[in-house]
């Protein structure tokens, strides 16, 4: 199979986790708390597909799943989160002294902050950083439940690179 397909197929998974992940009644109420599946994706190619490969994927997913799924403020508040999540988890990766759960939560936990500190600025109203507490909690949680999928997920695929 060639490169391209792999990664449609990738991004198809990703959309695909995105949409069931919009079906699942998951909050606290406080906007922004989600489950994080997609970001299964993501681990899976960071480890078996390559930095590169990896952003397209979770930039092409959120532009998708933002026009599926979303709005405009859903797409900008997500690309501020998936891409602080997306650097701070290869840079974890990359000193190899974290394993996949770790970095997972560091991915949910920094998401959070990006998302919280784009409303910050959009909103103009720096008392939403009191919804931080609860986000950075949220962050672990999920952070670590997609962390451990992910991990499961890696032991039982070949160890080789995808494509």
């Amino acid at each position: 199979m060639k490169k391209t397909a792999y990664l449609g197929l990738f991004l198809a998974l990703a959309l695909i986790c995105s949409y069931v992940e919009s079906l699942i009644p998951f909050s606290f109420g406080i906007p922004g708390v989600k489950l994080g599946l997609t970001n299964i994706v993501v681990i899976l190619m960071l480890y078996r597909a390559g930095i590169k490969d990896a952003l397209v994927i979770s930039v092409l997913r959120i532009l998708l799943a933002g026009m599926l799924f979303g709005n405009l403020f859903s797409i900008l508040y997500s690309l501020a989160g998936g891409l602080l999540s997306f650097f701070c988890m290869v840079m974890l990766k990359q000193t190899g002294k974290f394993g996949v759960t770790a970095i997972s939560a560091i991915g949910g936990i920094t998401h959070n902050l990006g998302q919280i500190l784009t409303a910050v600025f959009v909103v103009e109203n720096a008392n939403l950083l009191y919804y931080f507490p609860t986000l950075l909690l949220a962050g672990v949680i999920t952070g670590v439940l997609i962390g451990m999928t992910a991990q499961e997920i890696l032991f039982r695929l070949p160890k080789e690179k995808f494509f």
